[in-house]
């Protein structure tokens, strides 16, 4: 079966799943993870267990905003609030019962996606041409358990959800000073000039990233770790067979 070829049938079954997707160790003291600080030291002799999970209940969804609006809040931005969407799925990490990362999937719909705002444009060349596009919005990592592998589990995740909603391309909104980190580090390239977006009152730019790249990178560099001499994130995502073993997870039979 072909990474492209999950059925809707499959994708509404993995919609609902409500256990813990994965778990995984991670070091337990860390650098605050950032743009401004991307090569992270980590001590892998002082390990804690990390969860990765869906927002199915309104605790969760407020877990999620709560950290949101803790990493932002500060920096002038207006207070978020996630809550459920049939057309987004918000992905927590858990330490114990503490959310310390979160990011939200959305996928294009006959609501549109949240960069339509401002950059209707540049998705509408995209849907012009029978593509799909999904967005990552509302990423945040509590900076006290902030690491690459918390990160690229989650945007790994995200990414398999883009999968089965058979998105063909990704676009997030970041501000400038952000913009080199997701090109460094993902990938991602500009698709949309600097723009003011009043929803967070900041000048912004829209990335893209088309699907199939990241999934090349991910079965090339996936699971190679801190060995690996590839300094961007796709090192620290799951091996292909850690991602087999996810998607069988999600798509099996409650």
């Amino acid at each position: 079966m072909g990474m492209f070829d999950w059925t809707k049938g499959n994708r509404a079954k993995a919609d609902r799943f409500a256990r813990t997707v994965v778990q995984m160790a991670v070091p337990r003291r860390l650098k605050p993870l950032s743009p401004e600080a991307l090569d992270l030291a980590e001590d892998p002799a002082s390990q804690t267990p990390i969860k990765i999970r869906f927002a199915q209940s309104e605790n969760a969804y407020e877990g999620a905003t709560l950290l949101v609006q803790k990493r932002y809040a500060w920096r002038g931005y207006p207070k978020a609030h996630i809550k459920g969407n049939p057309n987004r799925i918000t992905i927590l990490t858990h330490l114990g019962e503490q959310v310390v990362g979160t990011v939200t999937v959305g996928y294009d719909s006959d609501q549109g996606l949240l960069a339509d705002e401002i950059y209707k444009d540049k998705i509408d060349e995209f849907r012009q041409q029978g593509r799909l596009v999904g967005e990552l919005s509302k990423l945040a990592i509590d900076e006290d358990h902030g690491s690459k592998k918390v990160l690229a589990g989650m945007i790994h995740i995200a990414f398999l959800y883009g999968v089965l909603h058979e998105c063909s391309d990704a676009v997030i909104e970041v501000i400038p000073r952000h913009q080199a980190f997701y090109e460094k580090k993902l990938g991602f390239r500009m698709l949309g000039e600097e723009r003011m977006n009043n929803r967070v009152n900041k000048s912004v730019v829209l990335l893209h990233l088309p699907m199939a790249e990241m999934r090349q990178q991910i079965e090339t560099f996936g699971g190679k770790g801190a060995s690996s001499p590839e300094r961007s994130l796709y090192p620290f995502f799951f091996s292909p067979e850690e991602q087999r073993g996810i998607l069988e997870r999600l798509l099996a039979e409650e």
